[in-house]
């Protein structure tokens, strides 16, 4: 019953095999193979657009500091949710991949940035003056740090706002398939037809070994051969991308992302309800993805870890409980009979 994380379920069998499969003869390193190549066909029917560039990392850290490193100066700032992952749970990586660029939080319900905080921080925005830190980019998660997803509507509506202020917006989707299956809008509605300026596309917690896609739509083209260039010296260009690229294939040709994203949803669902049938539980947040944020009686919270249940604890007194493609119904069931 590990409700740690999604990083904590294995890697689906379809991308394991996708890696055996190219794992047979030479190809070309750094991005050049025919696999990597084959994968820009399947993104580009994927996001139903040939206006893009893309890069590969391991991890979702690397592919968020790398993107917003191209886009943010080392004299700039990001504005972004003060619970987002590139400000809570990557150790400086941002700021140490920008050169001294800075972090401007802003609040709002749901780990959602509130329209109101945002329009602020725009108008605020001056760079002829010396001793204040403008923004250069917005970044928005989706599903959020909370669990919450964003409409496509929202999403559009803070990037109009963000572009208008002369902003770039950039859009962590390490979760994003969840959040595509909650709100029924495509990849392409959720990105670039928002307004999306760089995606950064993950399938890590959806199923992969570690592959994240770094997508840059229109004129973020042009900051290519940088992104290259920086994943460079940051020891972020794969010799063999090929394994990388195989992964990402398994997972988006043929829609496999959304198949799993939808499992993890529908066992959060479950579990939240199963969870609020006992009296002394409350929902911190809207089931609206693949975890649950929860206040849970000491005495419940006590027998789950007991039984072996493991969970962190979270911000107001609550729990965060997280579900994968992996959680089956008998882990749902076990964990029924324990609330009592």
């Amino acid at each position: 019953m590990d409700f740690s994380s999604d990083t904590s379920a294995p890697a689906h069998p379809a991308v394991l095999e996708a890696m055996a499969r190219v794992n047979s003869g030479t190809e070309p390193s750094y991005g050049n193979d025919s696999v990597s190549k084959h994968l820009r066909e399947v993104l580009a029917r994927t996001l139903e657009t040939e206006d893009f560039e893309f890069w590969l990392c391991a991890s979702g850290t690397a592919s968020n500091a790398l993107a917003l490193s191209c886009f943010c100066p080392p004299t700039g700032a990001v504005l972004c949710h003060e619970e987002s992952h590139i400000a809570r749970d990557e150790r400086g990586a941002p700021e140490f991949f920008s050169g001294g660029g800075k972090l401007q939080l802003l609040g709002g319900k749901g780990a959602q940035i509130d329209e109101t905080a945002l329009r602020q921080a725009l108008a605020a925005i001056d760079h002829g003056f010396v001793h204040e830190t403008p923004a250069h980019v917005l970044s928005l998660t989706n599903l959020t740090e909370s669990g919450t997803a964003y409409s496509r509507e929202t999403l559009a509506h803070y990037a109009a706002l963000a572009r208008e202020a002369g902003l770039t917006v950039h859009l962590d989707g390490a979760r994003i398939a969840n959040a595509l299956v909650n709100t029924g809008a495509s990849l392409a509605e959720m990105s670039w037809q928002a307004g999306i300026d760089v995606l950064c596309l993950g399938l890590t917690k959806t199923g992969a070994v570690g592959c994240e896609i770094i997508i840059l739509f229109g004129e973020a083209r042009k900051k290519a051969p940088e992104l290259r260039a920086r994943a460079k010296r940051a020891g972020h260009m794969p010799p063999k991308m090929r394994y990388l690229s195989a992964q990402a294939l398994a997972m988006l040709d043929g829609g496999l992302w959304l198949d799993l994203a939808a499992t993890a949803n529908q066992r959060a669902k479950q579990v939240a309800d199963m969870l609020c049938k006992h009296p002394g539980t409350e929902l911190l947040h809207a089931v609206q993805g693949n975890e649950i944020f929860v206040r849970l009686d000491n005495k419940v919270a006590d027998a789950l870890r007991q039984a072996g249940a493991s969970f962190y604890p979270w911000l107001e007194g609550s729990y965060r409980l997280v579900t994968n493609w992996k959680t089956g119904e008998d882990t749902v069931e076990r964990l029924s009979k324990l609330v009592v």
